[in-house]
């Protein structure tokens, strides 16, 4: 009966993920869902330009440029220099991004000109139903009165592609498909004849406004930003919009037990430890007993290096703690105690073994899909796994009888990063570097295991209830 009630939770959040992700076509669009479902869940937003006045046994969020979120919840027993309970990952995915001036016309076809934007496969764009979403700003005027306000969009049907050389004219492509990001991936909206004959901004009678957005980008583009967003072209003043794929996200395979998606990477971690910490500070899981401060971090731009005003390289994580901490204290040295108490799991996807290239893993650390979370390790800090942290994750999954897996890169193979070594050595907390195993990373489209989705979730959820009891057994710095 257990097993069976466990399998249904399982389904309701593997569920919920593929809402999550359909949902979430770009880094704005996950800080606005996870923004509504913390709204839901009684979270109250706070503003990073207004003074906090906080209460133990409240939650609370804010968001940085809306491509940022952090949510905390405080416990009713915390008091200033207690620890934080922290899950950080991140909302950004490798993806095609619009140019500043994004009109390109040559050969008879209007084409929009991006710029790439990580690490992405490439290759993997290539004919695929295309549309874009984003954020756009809005020039609004009332009662003489003029205002700019930041507005989301998204066009649900496909209106670009990008199309592979046919290969009668490239004989050499079977032996490798070389993609210049200059001048290959430019997305057709559509041909030159047709958009003439279908034009609906005029080019006459125009404001300046409108000739300079006219001059950087297609009509036919702002039109369809236009119409979706209810308002004129000219008061489009800007935007940053990106390429998206429009097939959605889905549980698949013949026995059902994968997710196929694009932003796997590294929105399933963002989901998990969002739904986590929500479930964990739910009214039937209060917060009574809780003396810390249970938290998510979801950051834009670790994909490019997390060098942002909202990615982990800036100081919002530690200005968080310090303004949490000194909303009960004027005390400024508990800050410091605060931090040696707290503790980070940086989430983001991990690398699965593939089955076609087992060479690209070493034989003792080969994570498997349906292994459970990988804890990460480099000897070189390119995660912040210590053997502290690591016993900390494990107890977790041993107490709830939950799969866990090792993984380092090979010696012979560059390895990446994460935002756990630049918090770890900006904020001064203690770090363990975990991800689900996945496959095609970077690609337009992804895939996971179902049951990596909800060990992960559960192992989250374990780790905000229990870690206040669990650390105060640990004492390697006694």
């Amino acid at each position: 009966m257990a097993k069976q009630e466990s399998n249904c939770v399982g389904s309701s959040v593997v569920s919920d993920l593929i809402n999550f992700l359909n949902a979430c076509p770009t880094a704005f669009h996950a800080v606005d869902e996870a923004k509504k479902r913390l709204q839901t869940a009684g979270y109250e937003q706070v503003l990073e330009r207004e003074d906090w006045k906080l209460e133990a046994g409240k939650k609370y969020y804010f968001t940085r440029n809306y491509s940022t979120i952090v949510a905390f919840a405080i416990g009713k027993k915390f008091v200033a220099g207690n620890g934080f309970h922290i899950v950080g990952a991140h909302t950004d995915s490798p993806c095609l991004k619009l140019k500043p001036v994004s009109k390109v016309a040559k050969g008879g076809y209007l084409e929009v000109g991006v710029q790439t934007y990580g690490g992405g496969l490439w290759h993997t764009w290539f004919d695929r139903d295309l549309t874009i979403a984003g954020r756009v700003i809005v020039r609004e005027e009332k009662d003489g009165v003029v205002s700019y306000s930041h507005r989301l969009v998204r066009i649900e049907e496909p209106i670009m592609r990008i199309p592979t050389l046919a290969i009668h004219l490239d004989r050499d492509v079977r032996e490798a498909f070389k993609v210049n990001a200059q001048s290959h991936l430019l997305p057709v909206l559509a041909t030159a004849v047709k958009a003439e004959l279908n034009k609906v901004v005029a080019e006459s009678g125009q404001s300046k406004e409108t000739t300079s957005i006219n001059s950087k980008h297609h009509s036919l583009l702002l039109q369809l930003l236009a119409d979706k967003l209810g308002c004129e072209p000219e008061h489009i003043s800007d935007f940053e919009l990106q390429a998206c794929d429009t097939q959605p996200s889905l549980v698949a395979g013949a026995a059902k037990e994968f997710i196929f998606s694009g932003r796997l990477d590294n929105l399933c971690m963002s989901f998990c430890s969002l739904k986590a910490l929500i479930d964990a500070t739910a009214p039937e899981s209060n917060l009574e007993d809780e003396t810390g401060v249970r938290m998510v971090a979801l950051f834009d731009h670790e994909e490019v290096g997390s060098d942002s005003a909202q990615g982990a390289g800036s100081p919002a994580m530690l200005n968080t703690l310090s303004r949490i901490t000194h909303s009960f204290t004027t005390d400024s040295k508990l800050l410091e105690k605060a931090i040696q108490r707290s503790f980070l799991v940086s989430a983001d996807m991990a690398h699965a073994l593939h089955p076609n290239y087992m060479d690209k893993h070493e034989d003792n650390h080969q994570p498997k899909l349906h292994g459970g979370l990988v804890i990460k390790h480099n000897a070189n800090q390119r995660y912040a796994t210590n053997a502290v942290t690591s016993l900390i994750f494990r107890e977790i999954a041993r107490n709830h009888s939950l799969p866990v897996q090792d993984f380092v890169v090979r010696n012979d193979m560059a390895c990446g990063s994460t935002i756990g070594p630049i918090l770890a050595s900006g904020v001064g907390i203690r770090t363990v570097d975990v991800g689900a195993p996945q496959l095609s990373m970077h690609s337009i489209r992804e895939m996971c295991a179902v049951d990596d989705v909800k060990h992960s979730y559960e192992h989250f959820k374990a780790y905000y209830q229990e870690f206040t009891h669990l650390d105060a057994k640990i004492k390697v710095d006694a």
